[in-house]
């Protein structure tokens, strides 16, 4: 088996080891939101789902602008999850460990993780601060 192979394996598995818990905020009537935490489950995260009427109030106090905002805002280690970022760019970003805010899905695009629709759309995973810079492109989903 190639170095890189056994490497990426030994990273694998220490992120499944110490998989991060991830605090869920969502509406108690949104099922993409339950679609998105059985996304992030599957992937290895332990998932702290609170279903309530003050999603709003957790996005204020943690920065997401309305530009930013979807329908769920998740917390993990320091950073801010907003909307359908796909489990593999919170994993690069856990492991990374960049200067910034968190990641936002601005909207509800269809494709993204938890909103399986059967229609797939181009998407951006955002990297955001909380000062006056503008997002940037974490990563993007683009169709052929």
């Amino acid at each position: 088996m190639p170095l890189s192979m056994i490497a990426g394996l030994v990273v694998s598995l220490s992120f499944a080891q110490a998989a991060p818990v991830i605090e869920v905020h969502s509406d108690p009537h949104c099922g993409c939101c339950s679609d998105w935490v059985s996304h992030l489950e599957e992937a290895g995260f332990e998932v702290d789902h609170h279903r309530h009427d003050g999603v709003r109030a957790i996005k204020i106090e943690h920065g997401v602008t309305p530009e930013l905002a979807s329908c769920h805002t998740a917390l993990v280690e320091g950073y801010v999850i907003e909307g359908h970022v796909p489990a593999a760019d919170i994993q690069r970003l856990l492991e990374e460990r960049p200067a910034i805010a968190g990641l936002a899905v601005p909207g509800m695009p269809h494709g993204s993780p938890g909103m399986e629709t059967g229609r797939v759309d181009d998407y951006a995973v955002l990297g955001f601060t909380h000062d006056a810079r503008p997002p940037a492109i974490f990563s993007e989903y683009l169709q052929p």
